[in-house]
């Protein structure tokens, strides 16, 4: 019995000792949880930076370094290393502390201790980043001190002095600032990935301007043996910008002197038949149009005119058309044929002008201009079925009918002028023009649209020599002019 009483006492005071140390070690765990619970709990990230374990001051130390490394910014083969507050940027740091303390003094103290003593670690909390980024400032960083420094500025190709050449230029990198931006700003906002690849655009050497051909060509004209007049209009089909000057021993005249014709006129005669043709082509027409190109056949014009234009004024439904087109130096007065009436008697802004006349045929006449913007007019028709026409004829000049204009002023292989210029191969849509009478000749016109690999463009050429113009120096003179417009839209290497 006494045995029995021991043993008792003895388990009793086994007991009491294990609930003592049992006891010992949950207040010892309280302790050390409480001082755990004190700083941010395991798992904490604020901003993408690991803060478990730590107090407020030494997490905002640690954010701190991490966002305030430096960060590179590579510029092609160079690297850069920048502050981020030389780049306008600043962190909310109080803002975030406090949110991240707020999560860890909402989270429940017996459930989190349970946790912690199975040692089962919360699921980690996260606080955003609170930053602030001077755009303005990065955008001026970027350009005073990057793009400053290491941007290479394409060179713009030149012409070359005394031939109808041009150097090509040296391509370039610009720094992309626009799309460089967001870059910089996802790597301010990381606290790992603090490198960018700044996006650097590769600029192609700029062709020269269109003013760099006029003074070309006037160079040409310059060191040329002729002593007229030249009018030259050149238009760029892609950018829609043109050059038009006339020129006449070293002294410039306004642009628009009104010049003869002659056949060059069967350009507007084809617009204004096609705007009354149905589709498809005639055959009867296909011919007269064929000849009236390839040949300059002036009976198969009046032909085509007599036909489908009218009767006996189709020269003034013609003008009226180009009127229309707000070609007002343009005008067709009779027929080709011979000795064919004067029906009407034009005035135009070209031909009344008193600073200068080449005494042009009261029957027909143009400009330069005009003639390059009729051009322009059937080139954009043909490409994508608007331009002038659209708006002026709409509905009786079809696509189909302009691309079959340009077919038609392609078969014009004369031998002399633009097209001798060009390259084997590249194409021309053109008309020329001149009328000789007693054996003298006093203008010349070429006018013409030239597909290129460098870029279509028109190209329209006039000359005027009150005696008499020499053919063979007016065709060499139109050739290297043609040729120095060609090299200008296809400068090599």
């Amino acid at each position: 019995m006494k045995i029995n009483l021991n043993r008792t006492i003895l388990l009793r005071w086994i007991s009491i000792g294990l609930i003592s140390i049992a006891v010992i070690l949950l207040v010892f765990q309280l302790i050390l949880y409480s001082r755990i619970r004190a700083g941010f709990p395991p798992g904490t990230k604020i901003a993408g930076v690991p803060v478990g374990g730590l107090n407020q001051q030494q997490a905002a130390d640690r954010i701190t370094q991490a966002f305030n490394l430096p960060i590179e910014l590579k510029y092609g083969q160079d690297s850069i290393l920048v502050k981020p507050g030389v780049l306008g940027f600043t962190l909310n740091i109080n803002a975030m502390i406090a949110a991240a303390d707020q999560q860890r003094v909402n989270a429940p103290f017996w459930s989190s201790f349970w946790d912690y003593l199975w040692n089962r670690i919360p699921q980690a909390s996260g606080t955003p980043l609170l930053p602030s980024i001077e755009e303005k400032r990065l955008q001026i960083f970027l350009m005073n001190e990057i793009a400053s420094r290491y941007d290479k500025v394409p060179e713009v190709s030149q012409p070359v002095p005394g031939s109808v050449n041009f150097i090509l230029g040296k391509p370039g990198e610009i720094l992309d600032i626009e799309h460089s931006i967001p870059l910089i700003e996802i790597a301010l906002k990381s606290p790992t990935q603090r490198s960018v690849n700044l996006v650097i655009n590769q600029e192609t050497a700029p062709r020269p301007s269109l003013e760099n051909l006029k003074v070309l060509i006037k160079q040409i004209l310059d060191r040329s043996k002729f002593d007229g007049l030249t009018e030259v209009y050149v238009l760029d089909l892609k950018s829609q910008k043109d050059i038009n000057f006339a020129y006449e021993n070293g002294v410039d005249f306004k642009p628009g002197i009104a010049i003869t014709a002659a056949s060059s006129m069967k350009i507007p005669v084809l617009v204004s038949v096609f705007r009354r043709l149905s589709e498809p082509i005639p055959p009867a027409a296909d011919t007269l149009f064929k000849q009236m190109i390839e040949i300059s056949n002036n009976d198969a014009t009046d032909k085509l005119m007599q036909t489908y234009v009218e009767l006996n004024l189709g020269p003034i439904y013609v003008t009226d058309d180009m009127e229309k087109l707000g070609l007002d130096n343009t005008f067709l007065a009779g027929y080709f044929y011979d000795k064919a009436p004067l029906l009407q008697d034009f005035h135009t802004p070209a031909n009344t002008r008193t600073d200068y006349t080449t005494s042009p045929d009261r029957y027909n006449q143009t400009t330069t201009a005009d003639m390059g913007m009729l051009l322009d007019d059937i080139y954009q028709c043909a490409k994508n079925g608007g331009g002038t026409f659209g708006a002026v004829f709409p509905g009786e000049i079809t696509q189909t009918e302009c691309q079959a204009m340009i077919t038609y002023l392609i078969l014009n292989t004369n031998p002399a002028l633009i097209k001798p210029g060009l390259p084997d191969g590249v194409k021309i849509a053109h008309k020329h023009g001149w009328i000789t009478e007693n054996g003298l000749m006093h203008s010349i016109i070429d006018s013409g649209i030239v597909f290129s690999n460098g870029g279509d463009y028109v190209i329209s050429i006039a000359f005027y020599q009150p005696t008499q113009l020499i053919f063979n120096i007016a065709v060499q003179l139109a050739s290297t002019i043609s040729t120095a417009t060609y090299n200008y839209f296809n400068i090599a290497q």
